[in-house]
């Protein structure tokens, strides 16, 4: 059974918008899906809509389709250059329905011949289309990022079966996520993308790295964030502080008289690389509540202790 035209398979008119084209994948990709749709048909209606959408949904790709009909890119062409009109076709206008039927006609006869890649003298060899580039977040502990780990992720992507046509096709990947990664770096998987039509290479698959926030400790390149939590009697006084790491424990010298926002540098500290990455220390300051009588003393005391202290000035 021919594929039908792919406006038509998406629902959407010939002027439709690129935003229209992705709103109607969408919306009949969570209908006919095999993993949720009950019907008979729905792996082979999946499959026309993947089809459908890998061409309307390429701007370039698109234009051609448009340019030399669904039923030459069904045979095979990708672009202009594939198709030769018959004799006279261009000088009698291409407007009338009587010349759409000539042309047609045409690509049924030059199809016809086989998959030889001419059609005739002087025609240009077919080149095939270069497959679609595949972008995808992985998700790594902050552990991952300083001792580098193995993901294995699935690809939801498209291949092209024995008829030529876009089909479904699920991929299992093993991809190793080196030492030192920083936050919003790519890693890029030649050839790993979708396939190319034809004589087209494959396009390549890139991977964009999140680093998940471990608890408070928030990464921002290869610098981490973390808050420095002290008393009130550390931040006056100073003190060592054992401040755990993802690489162990270290102690941080508070220095006297510190304020909270105060920030300390831990230099090279943070996630590996060319360039260590630095963790930067917020000191917070944690007030004791004043539950008994000493307790309260001895806050009452610190109030005597500094009379003309005022911290909301004018």
């Amino acid at each position: 059974m021919d594929t039908p035209e792919y406006y038509a398979i998406l629902g959407v008119k010939k002027d439709a918008t690129q935003d229209d084209i992705k709103k109607a994948y969408r919306r009949l990709a969570r209908k006919y899906h095999p993993d949720v749709s009950k019907q008979e048909d729905a792996g082979r209606k999946m499959s026309q809509l993947n089809e459908a959408n890998d061409v309307l949904s390429d701007p370039q790709k698109r234009s051609v389709y448009d340019q030399i009909g669904h039923r030459a890119w069904m045979q095979g062409a990708r672009s202009t250059d594939d198709v030769r009109p018959p004799p006279g076709w261009r000088g009698q206008g291409s407007t009338s329905q009587g010349n759409a039927e000539d042309f047609s006609e045409f690509f049924r006869d030059i199809f016809a011949r086989g998959d030889r890649g001419q059609s005739g003298a002087g025609e240009q060899t077919r080149s095939g289309w270069p497959g679609q580039d595949i972008h995808a977040d992985v998700s790594i502990s902050l552990a991952d990022a300083y001792k580098g780990t193995t993901r294995a992720l699935q690809l939801q992507s498209a291949k092209i079966d024995a008829q030529g046509h876009l089909v479904p096709d699920l991929r299992t990947l093993e991809v190793k996520i080196p030492v030192g990664v920083s936050q919003g770096q790519m890693i890029r998987l030649k050839g790993q993308g979708e396939p190319g039509i034809g004589q087209g290479l494959p396009g390549d698959l890139y991977l964009r790295i999140k680093v998940e926030p471990q608890g408070r400790t928030q990464v921002v390149g290869r610098d981490l964030h973390m808050p420095l939590i002290v008393t009130p009697w550390e931040a006056a006084l100073g003190a060592d502080i054992p401040v755990t790491t993802p690489t162990g424990t270290v102690h941080v010298t508070v220095p006297a008289g510190s304020v909270a926002r105060r920030k300390l540098r831990l230099r090279g500290q943070g996630i590996p690389g060319p360039k260590p990455g630095d963790i930067m220390l917020e000191i917070e300051i944690a007030m004791p509540s004043a539950v008994t009588p000493a307790q309260k003393s001895a806050w009452e005391g610190l109030a005597k202790a500094y009379p003309g202290f005022d911290p909301r000035p004018q």
